[in-house]
């Protein structure tokens, strides 16, 4: 197990050391508005990510997003098989996107859908279930930089909470 996450007081700094962030389409001219708290949900402490998914001006996303490895170098994940993430949401599918070293635009990666049932699940989803996404190299688990969980693809209200996040 590779802790990336454990929610708690410190958040959203994760347990490895970087910062969560909300990342809208707006950085491509979308209107789709996400905000990003630290709540607590059912007893639990976790990261919460709402926001509305619009389809305007060629948009249609919105993420919580975290960078993996210090100083730019990626994150060696090679000796793992997967990730683990415990949700709570609304019913919807979102999807969890990898991004490596090797990518330059931000439309390429790795995209695993999951579903967010209105209770707290631990799921875990393994690297061989994660399809490409507009890049051509197989994913490289020595050279992951970025992990987003994402609502993307159609009009509707994101509401995604984490309270544990690692590669298993």
């Amino acid at each position: 197990m590779m802790l990336i996450d454990e929610v708690g007081p410190q958040s959203p700094r994760a347990t490895a050391g970087a910062t969560w962030a909300v990342v809208t389409d707006g950085v491509m001219g979308g209107v789709s508005r996400a905000s990003l708290r630290v709540n607590t949900i059912d007893d639990r402490l976790a990261l919460h990510l709402t926001g509305e998914v619009r389809l305007e001006n060629r948009g249609g996303f919105v993420q919580m997003a975290i960078d993996l490895g210090a100083g730019g170098h990626g994150l060696d994940a090679s000796g793992c098989n997967g990730v683990e993430l415990c949700v709570f949401g609304n019913g919807e599918t979102y999807g969890l996107h990898l991004r490596t070293l090797d990518h330059r635009m931000p439309w390429e990666s790795y995209r695993h859908p999951f579903g967010a049932a209105p209770q707290w699940r631990t799921l875990r989803l393994p690297f061989a279930g994660f399809v490409e996404h507009r890049c051509d190299a197989p994913l490289d688990l020595r050279r992951l930089r970025r992990l987003g969980l994402v609502a993307i693809g159609r009009a509707f209200d994101a509401d995604l909470a984490l309270s544990r996040l690692s590669f298993y």
